[in-house]
């Protein structure tokens, strides 16, 4: 019988004008009669009379005419709205007045009563809707069904986006069946939205999905806060159910919900912090037609960079990287995203002179953006000379380039670990802080400053990336110690820090940095993501501690203690106003700098931090060769 139905439905599509004819044809008999039969008593002889006939026939004239031109013949009906009830009643109306006009004004067409006529435009508009509703619900039964098995979906949110999806589910061919509805809005309960019943609140989430027998849960929340996120997950967590989210709150603002906007719940959703975005109206204008440089371009957090930027049109975008392969993706998905910006590749090493002083020397680049850098803190502890040659040397080469031709903007990518640092990496961003504030005091024409920031999520190398790989080949999550916490941010909040502090014009000679709520303990984080993984949390199984790696500290800080913080114009973004150490920014350590001296430097870097460990220093091999990581 389904086959049957599946056939038919799919021959009046093929046939859609000759099927609304007809189908129009019948429903202006259907109305007409029964408009008669209505007017005298149901005496059926009546509909034999010459005058009905003739009636029938101007009215299928003109019925069929004004469907035509207001084109009500080329409505698919599985797709009726408010729009399509809106041309009908226009249709029904005009064609209600022309009939009326005909068969009173002209002489040869016998007169129709008033109270038929009248009668027959609520039975034709009435018909027609019940046609097109009927197709539509016989096509949407059919879709779901085709859609193979069909899973049963409990929705957390009864507003606009909850609306959307239900409608979207209902009318779609992938196989779910919405049962309920949960809000919190007590308004809501008991109502109906699009057929499906607000059981009640989020609190009782367990107890109807239960009684609904739901098989999947759905929040349509998108724009709940971290903390509704998190108590909406741990009532679902009660259930042992999959869960999905909608995250997109500018899709659901905007009316363009859909089923493939759904993703499953991430561990991001649970940070404990509301995403910041930071407006960035004035980029255009500070990029547009000019030339901008990203160094590190093919990292997690100079791809990104890349893209924003390539998204504001600049005159030339230029990326530059020592990792070919990642590059080449890169160049290829601005190209193809951002057909008319000019994009070029350099391939070079930020430690080599004369790599950047050809850079520099052909590209003019108006901004640069200094992303290339070491970053994982146990392998720079073990190569502390690679650690000073790219973090420290690197950013001095091209900072002290952006001066000498004319730059007007620098800004260094740094971290929250350069604040009283316990590692080498932390030491050599720390000192590199120090270099882009001292160029401040030597070339004025360019503004030089920091940005400093905690954990990135997703960037390459963070803890996400490590559990979701130790989860995948069913190993314990690996935790250094039960109280280690970050401070974290995702990398379009990292990016958008840096391109907002390009355009701060009290930034110069200074180190911006986000206020990004309360740190995060990774134990916790591990238990987040077993809990979305539909894994037990059970200390020694599935989570491991380690213990601390060299170089690593319990707890970071965005600001040293002695730094002054002030706030900006900008919400939850703040500057921190970083001075040159004079004992060290005007002597031996500038000249070992700027003669590339690794030994002096990884000396002073030693000599300077009390907390890093000298012996790493003398167990380097001159061989080694570091993993080349990159922000």
């Amino acid at each position: 019988m389904e086959t049957f139905v599946i056939r038919i439905l799919a021959i009046l599509r093929r046939h859609r004008r000759t099927t609304g004819t007809v189908a129009y044809a019948v429903i202006a008999f259907a109305a007409l009669g029964l408009a008669y039969l209505a007017r005298y008593d149901f005496r059926v002889g009546i509909l034999s009379r010459p005058e009905f006939w003739t009636a029938l026939l101007v009215l299928l004239a003109v019925r069929l005419a004004v469907n035509y031109k207001l084109r009500l013949g080329m409505s698919r009906w599985r797709f009726v709205g408010v729009r399509d009830l809106v041309r009908l009643l226009a249709a029904e109306t005009l064609g209600s007045l022309v009939f009326w006009a005909l068969t009173w004004w002209v002489p040869i067409i016998p007169s129709v009563g008033r109270s038929i006529i009248l009668l027959e435009w609520v039975f034709n508009g009435y018909l027609t809707g019940g046609l097109w509703l009927t197709y539509r619900l016989i096509y949407e039964k059919v879709q779901v069904r085709k859609g193979g098995a069909l899973r049963r979906v409990l929705i957390v949110g009864a507003g606009e986006a909850g609306a959307q999806l239900v409608h979207q589910m209902q009318r779609s061919s992938v196989g779910l069946v919405p049962v309920g509805f949960v809000d919190d809005d007590p308004f809501k309960w008991g109502t109906l939205v699009h057929g499906v019943e607000v059981v009640g609140a989020v609190d009782v989430l367990g107890d109807v999905a239960a009684d609904t027998l739901a098989e999947e849960i759905l929040l349509a929340v998108p724009a709940a806060s971290v903390g509704q996120i998190r108590r909406i997950v741990e009532s679902c967590e009660r259930t042992s159910l999959p869960m999905k989210i909608l995250p997109n709150l500018d899709a659901a603002l905007s009316g363009e919900v859909n089923l493939d906007s759904i993703r499953d719940v991430q561990v991001e959703d649970l940070l404990g912090r509301d995403p910041i975005e930071l407006e960035l109206p004035e980029l255009a204008r500070e990029v547009g037609s000019r030339s901008v440089l990203v160094t590190g371009a093919a990292g997690s957090i100079g791809s990104e960079l890349v893209r924003q930027i390539a998204y504001h049109c600049p005159g030339r975008l230029i990326l530059m990287d020592q990792a070919e392969t990642p590059l080449f993706f890169l160049e290829s998905s601005v190209r193809r995203d951002f057909p008319g910006v000019d994009v070029v590749c350099v391939i070079g090493d930020v430690t080599r002179a004369e790599v950047v002083e050809n850079v520099f020397a052909r590209y003019r680049p108006d901004k640069v953006f200094h992303a290339a850098a070491y970053k994982h803190v146990p392998i720079m502890e073990c190569n502390p000379r690679e650690a000073v040659r790219t973090n420290v040397i690197g950013t001095y080469l091209v900072a002290e380039a952006c001066g000498r031709f004319g730059t007007t903007t620098f800004v260094l990518v740094s971290t929250d670990k350069a604040v009283e640092p316990a590692n080498v990496m932390g030491a050599t961003k720390n000192l590199a802080e120090q270099v882009v504030v001292g160029l401040q005091e030597r070339f004025h024409g360019c503004s030089y400053s920091a940005v400093r920031f905690g954990n990135v999520l997703g960037s390459n190398g963070s803890v996400i990336p490590v559990f979701r790989e130790q989860l995948r080949q069913g190993r314990p999550l690996t935790v250094t110690h039960e109280d280690v916490t970050r401070y974290f941010m995702t990398i379009p909040e990292a990016v958008q820090l840096i391109l907002q502090a390009s355009l701060l014009p009290d930034l110069r000679g200074r180190v911006a940095m986000l206020d990004m709520g309360e740190p995060v303990r990774i134990l916790d984080l591990a238990r987040d993501l077993l809990r979305l993984s539909g894994r037990l949390f059970r200390m020694g199984d599935t989570v491991m501690i380690s213990g601390l790696r060299p170089g690593e500290k319990l707890h970071e800080e965005l600001a040293a203690p002695d730094e002054e913080v002030s706030p900006t114009d900008i919400s939850r973004v703040f500057v921190i106003g970083a001075s040159v150490d004079h004992k060290w920014g005007l002597g031996d350590v500038w000249e070992a700098i700027e003669e590339g001296d690794l030994e002096r430097l990884v000396s002073w870097l030693y000599s300077r931090f009390s907390t890093l460990d000298r012996r790493k220093h003398s167990r380097e091999s001159d061989s080694a060769v570091p993993v080349t990581i990159q922000y």
